[in-house]
């Protein structure tokens, strides 16, 4: 089993005019910190107009940031916001693609859409559609990213003409595919569409192996892959703090846990945020919420002993990624470091050390299943190669004449 890092880039109230440059220099100090560690992935979340929750509205641009300053850690989106009204396909292939190249092949590609009336009515769409919005950007996202040209597309929620999208990935056909998911039945979404499950909703150690198996049993009777290969894994996100003396890691990283689950019901369930006035830290300390973690008393927050244990039994329900959250509320940096630096001793290695026996017994089994969903896959350039008047949206050839002179006139205005 693998563990990766978090980043929503919280950062409560009160601010000021350094706060964020500080939240973002401390995210990339931990993500170096934890390439020199040994962790194996990074993952930063994409979210728009969430304050205090998720500062992370470019992480193309953390990511890229992050990607110069390791050398092994995967480099992951957790997740970019797919529908178009977000995002163009075409500009989330040609960030995809780039970001793959300066990392020398270190990406994940993590898809989603949010569920955040904040963000969808931000962006003017109906939330009904959001995800099969997120579905055919998905789908053709992965075409653009392995054709040359790619076909061109007329659907529901987007449309373009043939282009070739460039650059290409590093990683062929494309970076690896996961989709956020929160519950059982979006877990059984991932695998009938082949793409990794990255979960969060905090799940118990001991309720893990039946989700796994759900996961596994579905990849292997239903998958019809969504992308142009598939990536049948599952991670869960996972609260995080360690200290040799459990109380101190409770004392120092609970907090922050509980502000994560207040700013997230906030956002996502009870909340009517006034933007740029309301104060969601205040409102957090005012309630005396301690936030419901879903933990019970398997606490994510002891020292090494316990959680050796604790994600020993991950390992053996068939996870193949814990996802550690230090960042959260207001966590100290510092903190953070330590807790990071205690891990990457003490318990890291030992996993390290039995993953890739692991993983040749994970590739035996699903070698299979792996087969038969990749014969599934549609050939991405179609059958025809697009016409030449329609491959720039010209409807006729009288359009494209119209187009050639109005060129050359404004050509010959530029000399």
């Amino acid at each position: 089993m693998r563990f990766g890092v978090f980043f929503e880039v919280q950062l409560p109230r009160p601010w000021d005019e350094t706060s964020e440059e500080r939240a973002f220099a401390e995210a990339l100090e931990q993500a170096v910190l934890a390439d020199k560690l040994g962790i194996q992935y990074m993952w930063a979340t994409e979210h728009h107009f969430l304050e205090e929750y998720a500062h992370s509205s470019a992480p193309e641009v953390f990511l890229a940031a992050a990607s110069a300053l390791t050398t092994n850690i995967r480099i992951g989106h957790g997740i970019r916001l797919m529908p178009p009204k977000y995002n163009h396909p075409a500009r989330v292939a040609e960030a995809l693609a780039t970001l793959d190249l300066i990392s020398h092949g270190r990406v994940e590609w993590g898809v989603g859409s949010s569920s955040s009336a904040a963000e969808i009515l931000g962006f003017e769409f109906d939330p009904h559609d959001k995800e099969a919005m997120a579905d055919e950007a998905t789908r053709e996202v992965a075409k653009m990213l392995c054709t040359s040209p790619y076909p061109g597309y007329s659907g529901e929620f987007f449309s373009m003409p043939a282009r070739n999208i460039v650059p290409k990935p590093a990683q062929k056909p494309h970076p690896p595919l996961w989709t956020a998911c929160s519950k059982r039945a979006t877990i059984l979404r991932a695998a009938e569409q082949g793409i990794g499950a990255l979960t969060f909703s905090f799940v118990n150690p001991l309720e893990a192996k039946g989700w796994v198996e759900d996961y596994h049993r579905t990849f292997e009777a239903e998958c019809q892959p969504i992308g142009q290969d598939v990536n049948p894994r599952i991670a869960m996100v996972t609260g995080f703090g360690c200290h040799e003396d459990p109380a101190v890691a409770r004392q120092r990283f609970k907090g922050g846990q509980d502000f994560f689950g207040f700013a997230l019901a906030y956002y996502y369930g009870n909340g009517r945020h006034v933007p740029g006035l309301d104060d969601i830290w205040k409102k957090f300390i005012e309630s005396g919420d301690e936030g419901d973690t879903g933990y019970g008393d398997a606490t994510p927050f002891s020292n090494p002993a316990d959680l050796r244990e604790r994600y020993k039994i991950y390992e053996d329900a068939g996870v193949d990624q814990v996802v550690l959250l230090p960042q959260a509320g207001r966590n100290r940096h510092e903190d953070i470091c330590e807790a990071l630096e205690l891990f990457g001793t003490t318990i890291l290695p030992e996993f390290i050390e039995r993953d890739e026996e692991a993983e040749k017994r994970r590739s035996v089994r699903l070698a299979p299943a792996i087969e038969k969903a990749r014969r599934r896959i549609a050939d991405p350039a179609g059958t025809q190669a697009p016409d030449p008047i329609e491959a720039f949206g010209l409807r006729s050839k009288r359009a494209a004449s119209e187009l050639s002179v109005l060129l050359q006139k404004t050509k010959a205005e530029d000399v």
